[in-house]
């Protein structure tokens, strides 16, 4: 039998004591109290995790996707921009659906629409990967009646339609004429600002991200060893504190120290960064995305291991920033050069 006292304040304290579990609350009404503390003796009946407060209104989708991030937020690990670009993007697509409805029909939709959308399996698995990871995250800290059964069956659906998978193999690789037609292409508009052509060329030389190459600071840079700092590398498990040192090589045909000092004449003392602009300001002319595994220039083979993205090529060959030929005028008659491993080998 719940306990309901009027406390000092003028509020109404409701305690539930039910079968080992105790909980209370405050209300200011005695009726909310009551009628709360009715509904979580129910609750407690029914074997369910009794909700608190702050879980009574998670009804929809949306109110778990909140929940989430909030969750992650208060315990410092919020949601970096890929996944909370993610996450809210699911949320306007199934933020008003109630939680008892996202059963294996809904997802089977969701991946139908998605795929009417222009979505390719792997965006559409991890599309519904993301919806498992919110489901998952509420059952199992907040306890509350969510299944994930439903969503692993729809998965496997969208996985036989054939809207689930992984994607295909990469294998278009930009010629040397296209790297230097696109540089030109640049460097011959009197109206860029951003070095564009330095850029492409340092991101050939060391297969960094374009977010890496306009992160990286002088105070990272060591001109005797000809070492470069790169921190917070992306990670899919800890990206935070992921440091890694890469060299600073000219095998590429492009000499990675030499473009670095060539910068040194843009050096503002109140930006320490090397390549000083916005990373988002390079992607308006977005190159044909390469394969993962490989880099995105001429690459000749030395007798040396080499390791760029700080992991063994043979189990993780790096991502490159890929810079093809999309900005060019009649960049649709270019054709694909064939791409070779761009791994050293000893």
């Amino acid at each position: 039998m719940a306990s309901i006292r009027k406390q000092k304040s003028g509020r109404w304290r409701a305690q539930v004591r039910h079968k080992g579990v105790t909980m209370s609350d405050t209300f200011a009404r005695r009726q909310d109290a009551q009628d709360w503390a009715v509904d979580r003796e129910r609750e407690i009946d029914r074997g369910e995790t009794p909700k608190t407060r702050r879980l009574e209104g998670v009804q929809t989708f949306g109110d778990l996707v909140d929940l989430h991030i909030a969750d992650m937020c208060e315990v410092g690990k919020a949601p970096r921009r890929s996944k909370e670009a993610t996450l809210l993007a699911l949320k306007r697509e199934l933020g008003s659906v109630n939680v008892n409805d996202l059963d294996r029909e809904r997802i089977v939709e969701f991946g139908r629409e998605r795929m009417r959308q222009g979505a390719g399996p792997t965006t559409i698995g991890i599309d519904v990967g993301f919806i498992k990871l919110v489901v998952q995250h509420a059952a199992a800290v907040h306890g509350l009646p969510v299944k994930v059964e439903p969503i692993d069956l729809g998965r496997i659906a969208l996985k036989r339609l054939g809207l689930v998978g992984h994607s295909r193999e990469r294998d278009r690789r930009p010629s040397e004429d296209e790297i230097a037609r696109l540089i030109s292409h640049f460097e011959g508009n009197p109206r860029q600002l951003i070095p564009m052509g330095r850029i492409i060329r340092f991101a050939i030389a060391t297969a960094m991200r374009q977010e890496e190459i306009c992160r990286v600071t002088w105070s990272d840079l060591d001109t005797r060893t000809r070492m470069l700092t790169i921190r917070d590398r992306k990670d899919p498990r800890a990206k935070a504190g992921n440091n890694q040192r890469i060299p600073l090589l000219a095998v590429s045909g492009y000499d990675a120290v030499r473009l670095v000092e060539e910068q040194r004449s843009l050096r503002a003392n109140d930006d320490d960064r090397i390549f000083p602009v916005n990373h988002k300001s390079v992607r308006p002319l977005p190159p044909p995305r390469q394969s993962r595994h490989r880099r995105p220039g001429p690459q000749p083979r030395v007798g040396t291991h080499m390791m760029l993205k700080g992991r063994c090529p043979r189990s993780h060959p790096t991502k490159a920033i890929c810079c093809g030929a999309a900005a060019l005028p009649n960049a649709s008659r270019i054709q694909p050069d064939p791409m070779h491993d761009w791994r050293i080998h000893p």
